[in-house]
Order: C-alpha cells, then sequence, then structure tokens
C-alpha cells in the first residue's frame, strides 16, 4: 500500500505588521557610549541646515552646508529612543557605517555625532539626483533601458560585493535605497536594518526592512529556508528591483495595485517568480533568473552576477554616462 505523506499546514496568520522575531545583537565592535567623529570632520554646529530631504528609519535627513568651505552634505538626525531595540539598530548602522567608508559604490559618511541628548546626527555624502527611483522616472517617462539597468546593476552589486566580503547584509535594497548623483554614480544607503554577520550562515529570518523586497526564505523560513545564505536575500531584492525599474510598477502586483502584507506573502511564497515582459532581451531573462530563484542557495552571488553577460554585453559599447 502506497505511503501518504501528511500534507503540511500552510501558515496563513503571519503578523500583519513587519518586525523582528527576535532582538539582534549588537555587532561586535559596537560602543553606544562612544560618539564617533570621523577624520577630517569639524563641530555639528559648523552645519546650516538647507532642507529637509526625506524621512525614514526613525531620522530625517536634511540637506546641509558647511559654515565656512560652503561643501553639501547629507545630514540624518535619528532621534533619541528609549527602546534598547530600536538603540541597537542605531548602534549597528553606525558601525557598519564606519566600516563601509572607503567604498565608491556605498554612500560615504563622513561624521557621526552623538549628542548629550541622546539624539545622533550622522553626516553623510549628499547625493543631488535623489533616489534611483525618482531619478530614472521623472528623466525617462517611466521608461528606462536594459543599458541603463546594466549599468545599475554592476554598480549595486560592486556595491553588494563589498559589502558582503565584509560579512555585512544590507536586508533592505530597493529602488529608494539607491542614490545617483550627478555624474550617474549609483550608490547603496540606508543600513538602519542591516546586520553584522558574525557567521557565514548566520539567519536573517526576521520580519525587518521593506516586506516587498523580502525572499521566500525571510516570510517562510521554514520552507525555504534551509541551507540559507544570508546575502542572497540582497540577490533577490535586487531582482525585483530591476524589474520595477524596467516595467514601471512593482513586478510582484498588477500595475497600481497597493500591496498589503498578506497578498505579498501568497505572491512572494506561493506564485512563480514574476517574469519580464515581452521585448526583454535573452540576457536580462537570464540576469532575473538568476536573481529570482525560491531557494536561496541557487541564486548567483554578487561577484558572479558581475561576470553575467547581461552585465557586460550591455555595457560594451556604451558607458555608464550613458544616461
Amino acid at each position: 500500500m502506497a505511503a501518504v505523506r501528511d500534507r503540511r499546514q500552510l501558515n496563513l496568520r503571519l503578523p500583519l505588521t513587519a518586525r523582528p522575531r527576535f532582538p539582534h545583537p549588537l555587532p561586535p565592535t559596537s560602543t553606544p557610549a562612544a560618539a564617533a567623529v570621523l577624520p577630517g570632520s569639524s563641530a555639528l554646529s559648523d552645519y546650516d541646515k538647507l532642507h529637509v530631504l526625506g524621512h525614514g528609519n526613525g531620522g530625517t535627513v536634511y540637506k546641509v552646508q558647511h559654515k565656512r568651505t560652503s561643501a553639501v552634505y547629507a545630514l540624518k538626525i535619528v532621534t533619541s529612543h528609549p527602546d534598547p531595540l530600536v538603540r541597537r539598530q542605531i548602534f549597528r548602522e553606525m558601525d557598519i557605517l564606519r566600516r563601509t567608508a572607503d567604498s565608491p559604490y556605498v554612500v560615504r559618511c563622513h561624521a557621526i555625532f552623538e549628542q548629550p541628548s541622546g539624539d545622533i546626527a550622522i553626516l553623510m555624502e549628499y547625493m543631488d539626483s535623489g533616489t534611483l527611483q525618482t531619478f530614472l522616472r521623472s528623466d525617462h517617462n517611466n521608461s528606462v533601458s536594459e543599458t541603463m539597468l546594466a549599468s545599475v546593476a554592476r554598480q549595486v552589486l560592486r556595491g553588494l560585493a563589498f559589502l558582503h566580503s565584509r560579512n555585512i547584509a544590507h536586508r533592505d535594497i530597493k529602488p529608494s535605497n539607491l542614490l545617483v548623483n550627478a555624474a550617474m554614480d549609483v550608490k547603496i544607503s540606508d543600513f538602519g536594518v542591516s546586520k553584522v554577520m558574525c557567521r557565514s550562515l548566520d539567519p536573517c529570518n526576521s520580519y525587518v526592512g521593506t516586506s516587498a523586497y523580502m525572499s521566500p526564505e525571510r516570510f517562510d523560513p521554514d520552507t525555504y529556508g534551509s541551507n540559507y545564505d544570508g546575502y542572497s536575500a540582497d540577490i533577490w531584492s535586487l531582482g525585483l528591483t530591476l524589474m520595477e525599474l524596467y516595467m514601471g510598477h512593482f513586478p510582484l502586483l498588477p500595475s497600481g495595485q497597493r500591496p498589503d502584507w498578506a497578498t505579498l506573502m501568497c505572491a512572494i511564497c506561493f506564485v512563480d517568480p514574476p517574469s519580464l515582459p515581452e521585448g526583454a532581451s535573452d540576457e536580462f531573462r537570464s540576469f532575473i533568473d538568476c536573481c529570482l530563484q525560491k531557494e536561496a542557495s541557487k541564486r548567483w552571488s554578487a561577484t558572479q552576477l558581475l561576470v553575467h553577460p547581461f552585465v557586460l554585453c550591455k555595457l560594451e559599447d556604451k558607458s555608464e554616462s550613458a544616461y
């Protein structure tokens, strides 16, 4: 008599808000009591606030100008918070910013000031063209060519390769966290939900970051979490990001539909990965397929994707100035 396998009951009672399952430990080099100022910086009082650039991750970002040199920067003010989990996140971001200051593909941190009130000010490189999503949509009428996307992919992958080689998973790659400047440099920003990985297979199975770009194993670690690679979730998010920029809308849902937690869970965990529309090249399709594998172990790494034909062939005839 054939054996009958019990059907696994799907867990459809996931929380409706994105929050961690458990508190994350402090990075090994964090020292919460210390105010950090990188070499060559000055006092916070030396900068004038010009206007607000945006809000997010528990802070407000301002465009500021140095009073003496007139140099322009972005200043992120993170308000003091009594919750130990929030404080851990703040100091995690500070630790990561110190460790990524020498990458040309990550937004540069110039100084970190801890105020007597407990507020923390992070002085960062100013990216004058804003987020990648805003820039490309405004300048190209919602149509982004594959050549442009290949350049974006190469720069973001170099940033991810840099981070992953230093045991850092970003965990919130999305169009609004990729910034661009007038020179068409694309850089990774916002490390508020990143995690310094103490071990290469340290799982990040928690409900943090932006749920729309979360990989299947972060929604449902019981099904997709075996042989988990803590950095492959960034690759999944990059694949969705490039598809969104190409298609003009979030690829897992019909155009105009606002995602909610339950809809996203079903689309990411129980439906085949999205496919590109007609007209996309074979190289682009292959690249996206390498990113959007349901099994994390089957996704290509950032280093492998840097030599994918989509990245290489689209950049042979045109430089990144093709924007």
